[in-house]
Formats: structure tokens, sequence, C-alpha cells
């Protein structure tokens, strides 16, 4: 037995380490007291006090901050109301579910593009608000589908009984429904919060001229051109630690709202 799950693990430890080996030398990097990324001089957290010295980085990090929360309450109301509605059709339409979840499968320059020509029909002035409304329009689909998996296992037996106690629809809502979708709306939060966070292409594309709208990747995308420093291995350790952090509570929560 233990021969035959053998080449199994060795499938899995080399997937897994070409999948995590780079982000972990990265990481490594990141403390490396040498300003060149191919030679290790030894552990040194400078770079990180160098990037919080950075005021670029941080107004980046400022932008990308009040992009991700704007987007992330936005989405998370509008999501969870599809999701509700959706739940609710008798009639299901096959229609109706391609096009609520099609901004998870389009390519994201599709998506990037298509927004800038609207934006731009619309004569619209580019900034920080074209980015929460495309990161909206993103994030919108992935908290639908986290609410929607908690819906198919919902018992809606509570809902009538209280209505038969005589609450209203909108007191059955938030003191029935909605403490059970709970855990599974702030899933779906940081969910779309990491996702805000992380999105590259469609901020690209949506940010517009100037530094005013410049968000973390960009940021990041604009340094790299000129080289590889340890100060950007710091700057992507500690975005990744986060959306990592982020997306682990919403599986965690996702896997407690299953049980």
């Amino acid at each position: 037995m233990t021969n035959s799950r053998l080449p199994g693990r060795l499938v899995l430890v080399l997937v897994f380490s070409f999948l995590y080996l780079p982000i972990a030398v990265l990481v490594m990097l990141s403390f490396n007291e040498a300003g060149l990324p191919t030679t290790w001089s030894g552990f040194s957290t400078k770079w990180y006090g160098e990037l919080f010295r950075n005021a670029e980085i941080l107004r980046a990090a400022w932008n990308t901050l009040i992009v991700a929360i704007f987007a992330t309450l936005i989405s998370t109301a509008l999501g969870t109301m599809l999701a509700i509605g959706m739940e609710a059709r008798r009639r299901k339409s096959n229609g109706l579910e391609a096009l609520a979840f099609a901004p998870m499968v389009i390519p994201d320059i599709v998506l990037a593009v298509a927004l800038l020509s609207f934006f731009s029909r619309l004569n619209l002035t580019l900034g920080l608000h074209t980015i929460i409304i495309s990161h909206v329009i993103f994030d919108l689909a992935f908290v639908c589908s986290v609410v929607r998996a908690r819906l198919k296992n919902f018992d809606y037996s509570i809902v009538e009984a209280s209505r038969d106690l005589g609450a209203s629809g909108w007191t059955t809502f938030w003191r029935v429904t909605f403490p059970v979708l709970l855990p599974a709306i702030v899933a779906g939060a940081l969910l779309a919060f990491t996702l805000s966070v992380d999105e590259f292409i469609i901020a690209f594309f949506t940010a517009g001229a100037g530094r005013s709208s410049i968000t973390l990747p960009i940021q990041i995308y604009s340094m790299i051109r000129f080289g590889i420093t340890p100060e950007i291995n710091a700057l992507a350790t500690i975005v990744m630690c986060v959306s990592a952090t982020a997306l682990l509570i919403s599986q965690w929560l996702n896997k407690e709202q299953m049980q």
C-alpha cells in the first residue's frame, strides 16, 4: 500500500514545488541584504524599511486600499442580492446563469478592453472611480457564486416559520436569512477583496493617465521594467501575504458554512 502511494505523493511534491518554489525564492530574496537579486550577502529587513519610506509605493498602496474596500462593499451587496434573486426564481434559466457568471470566464484582457471602450463612449474621465466600477463588475460574479453555494443547502422552512409567526419580509431577512448567509457573504467579500488587490490588467486599462490612480500592481509593473530589486520583492511579499491570508480565511469560512 505504501509503495503504491509513493508515485502519487512524488507527483504531488513535484507539482507543488513547481508552483511555490519561485514564490519561496522571492520571499527569501526580499530579506537579502545585497541589492542584487542573484547574490545572497546576508539576512536583512532593510528593504522593508526602504519600502515604507517610498512615497510612490505608499500612494499606490493607499489607492489599492481605496479601490479594494469600495469594490468589495459594492460587489458584496450586489452579488448577495443577485444570488438571492437568482435562487428565488422558480424557473431556472441557463442564459441568465451564463450572463451572471460571464465575468468569471471572460479573459481579463477582453473585459478590460470592453470596459475601456464603454467608458470612452460615455466620455467618462478615467481614474480610481472607473477602476472601482470595473472591479465591481469583475468581483460580483465571484461573490454571487459563493453565496449561491450556501443557498443550495439553505433550509427555507425557517423562513416559512418566521413568516408564520408574523414577521415581516424585512424582519425575516435580517433576523433569519442574513445570519445564516453571513459566513458565505464574508467569504465572498474576502475573495472579492483579494481579487481586487491583485488585479492588474483591468486596472491598467481603466486607470487613465497620471499617478493619482496608480494601484500597487501597476506600480510593481512600472518598477520591474527597470530591473527587479529587493524592494520590489519586499512589496510583492507583503501583497502576497495579505492576499493569501484573506483567501485562507475565505476558504475556512466557506468550509464552515458548508458543514
